[in-house]
């Protein structure tokens, strides 16, 4: 699930792309942005059919074997604590998960996406963490959770060849891949041997309508408001020159300063922090202290000029 740190930094990679293009165009611009974030949600899907496609792999591996000419004992009596784990049977049959992934087309099928997921199959079974699991005595539904979770740590979030693969499909999923983990994390932890396939899976917004008037909001009134940003950037950055500041700085600035006066329901203080957060990762390394500084000078002129109009109890700050 989106939390408003994701949201403002998928509105800032539009941003970037749009003030780099020749051709603005600010339809253009909010399509691009919902098509991003939908995307996120196909990044999710990918991820969650991989463990039925692992079931299969498993399935077939012990057919395989039962059907060699000369069967060992172990063949004909298989190990079948992997493709009998319950959170994998969970994904197998879970029904909002098929009906997402048709309605989006998302699956492994063909060859190429096959043949991932067989080298993906190969990877875990040869693994300590295959090897321990299969060896314990132990059976219960705490244990085939925990074990789905380190699995998915260790083995698929870290596979290069399904990075390279992610990557090719969207420019974005790389960025995205981390908060994509974490959801699919959360959903393994939620399922319990009494889950059945009628429960839903993670959506991709808490409250749809609020986030998706947030994020419209922030991109529309930040392309809007550009050139009185830029003078106003400019005023606070009177010892430096404006062409010489970082882009990803000016893109994080007139976002900030977009939010601080558009957004009257969220505090001043969850702005700011909010920028300086995400400059750590999406700008230079001195980033963090300019933003900081700028935002402090911006919230005290804008609260001068009357422009800061905070609403609702406990948002004076």
């Amino acid at each position: 699930m989106l939390n408003r740190r994701h949201l403002r930094i998928k509105v800032l990679q539009i941003l970037y792309a749009f003030f780099q293009s020749e051709g603005k165009d600010l339809l253009q611009a909010e399509k691009e942005l919902f098509r991003s974030i939908n995307k996120m949600h196909d990044l999710y899907l990918y991820f969650l059919l991989i463990f039925e496609e692992l079931q299969n792999f498993g399935e077939r591996r012990i057919e395989d074997k039962k059907n060699k000419i000369r069967p060992t004992e172990d063949d004909l009596n298989p190990n079948r604590k992997f493709v009998d784990n319950h959170v994998f049977r969970f994904f197998a049959e879970n029904q909002d998960l098929r009906r997402n992934s048709e309605y989006k087309k998302i699956n492994w099928g063909g060859a190429e996406k096959n043949d991932l997921m067989r080298k993906l199959f190969v990877r875990i079974t040869e693994s300590d963490l295959f090897e321990e699991y299969m060896s314990s005595r132990e059976t219960s539904p705490k244990e085939e959770r925990q074990f789905a979770l380190d699995l998915f740590k260790t083995e698929i979030a870290n596979f290069p060849l399904l990075h390279d693969f992610f990557e090719n499909e969207s420019i974005y999923w790389m960025d995205d891949i981390d908060l994509i983990c974490t959801m699919v994390l959360k959903t393994i932890k939620q399922i319990n041997e009494n889950s059945d396939e009628h429960q839903k899976i993670l959506t991709l917004y808490k409250d749809e309508e609020d986030e998706k008037e947030f994020i419209t909001t922030l991109i529309s009134k930040a392309i809007e408001k550009n050139e009185e940003n830029d003078r106003l950037v400019d005023t606070l950055t009177q010892n430096w020159e404006l062409d010489r500041i970082a882009k990803m700085d000016v893109i994080l600035l007139k976002m900030a300063l977009t939010e601080l006066t558009e957004h009257s329901s969220i505090p001043k203080k969850v702005t700011l922090n909010e920028y300086i957060e995400i400059s750590k990762y999406y700008s230079t390394p001195k980033s963090q202290v300019f933003i900081n500084g700028i935002l402090d000078k911006a919230v005290e002129l804008l609260d001068k000029e009357g422009k800061l109009n905070k609403s609702g109890r406990g948002l004076i700050n």
